[in-house]
């Protein structure tokens, strides 16, 4: 049995697929199985697993016909995971050689439920990437999710198999934001998520992908502060900037229009312009982009902002 299971959900990945499973096979810790479950592709996705598998055995395709991402995680897990450690990426990331080892080392600690690093952001190759994510100095809250969500992305969480039964997997009916949803009932369950403060995972930002879509973002995260309501937690006005100011942040990655950013930016400060501006250096540059994204040409704002 694996010491690790790793789920990737897969929908007409062609382009990545191949470069995602490569940085899996380069981890330093080998000890693990992939579990591709291809969700209806019509591309060649299916094929180039098929071949990736025919060379490593570690590797394993499920067909998923059309039925979502959540569904295609909730199937890996609970269908066809061994591992007692699950850990998620989605089919155009990647990640750090040595991140299974450095999580091998972090679930040691048997109180230890969930980890997640940094990310960084890239739209070619990772070397290119300028920007990288913060950590929390203390466990996963809900009160931090309703802000900005650490975590990120999916690719940056590691979860123990129990852990994930018993907050009963990802809702399948919540398209957008539905990781922040699932991990407000994780922690919101009593599960213990840590972060732990080094470079795990790359992740691919991509204009036309599901998480560009900003204003479904915000709707589904409505759904996940209902959620968050049944473990009598609501987010304050400082989270509401917090998050619109991380919308502004998206905005400016993936390139969703001149104004897009500035137009979050300043809801952000009308709900609360020390929530938006804490701390002080985020909320300045935030600002200060955003403004200039309004401005300049698109050419000059991908360069910049990507």
């Amino acid at each position: 049995m694996p010491l690790f299971s790793i789920i990737i959900p897969c929908f007409n990945a062609e382009t990545t697929i191949l470069e995602t499973l490569a940085s899996l096979s380069m981890q330093s810790c080998s000890d693990w199985e992939a579990i591709c479950i291809d969700d209806g592709s019509t591309d060649n996705t299916a094929l180039l697993i098929k071949t990736a598998a025919s060379q490593d055995a570690r590797i394993r395709l499920v067909r998923n016909p059309g039925k979502g991402p959540s569904t295609a995680r909730n199937t890996g897990v609970t269908a066809h995971a061994q591992a007692d450690l699950i850990a998620f990426c989605d089919a155009d990331d990647l990640w750090q050689p040595h991140k299974l080892a450095e999580l091998a080392l972090v679930f040691q600690d048997t109180s230890i439920d969930g980890v997640f690093g940094q990310v960084a952001f890239f739209r070619e190759t990772p070397s290119a990437s300028c920007v990288v994510s913060t950590v929390p100095t203390q466990d996963l809250s809900i009160d931090v999710l309703l802000g900005e969500n650490p975590v990120c992305t999916m690719s940056n969480l590691t979860l123990r198999t129990q852990a994930f039964a018993r907050c009963g997997g990802f809702d399948d009916t919540i398209v957008h934001n539905e990781d922040l949803e699932f991990l407000i009932r994780l922690v919101g369950g009593g599960a213990r998520i840590v972060p732990s403060p080094s470079l795990q995972t790359w992740y691919r930002t991509s204009v036309g992908g599901l998480s560009t879509d900003l204003d479904a973002m915000l709707q589904g995260r409505s759904q996940a502060i209902a959620t968050a309501a049944k473990f009598d937690v609501t987010p304050s006005r400082a989270s509401h900037a917090i998050h619109h100011r991380y919308l502004a942040r998206r905005a400016l990655r993936v390139d969703a229009g001149r104004t897009k950013a500035l137009h979050h930016a300043i809801i952000g400060i009308a709900h609360s312009p020390g929530g938006f501006m804490s701390p002080a250096r985020r909320g300045t540059l935030t600002l200060g982009a955003a403004i200039a994204a309004a401005v300049l040409p698109r050419k000059l704002r991908l360069s910049l902002f990507s």
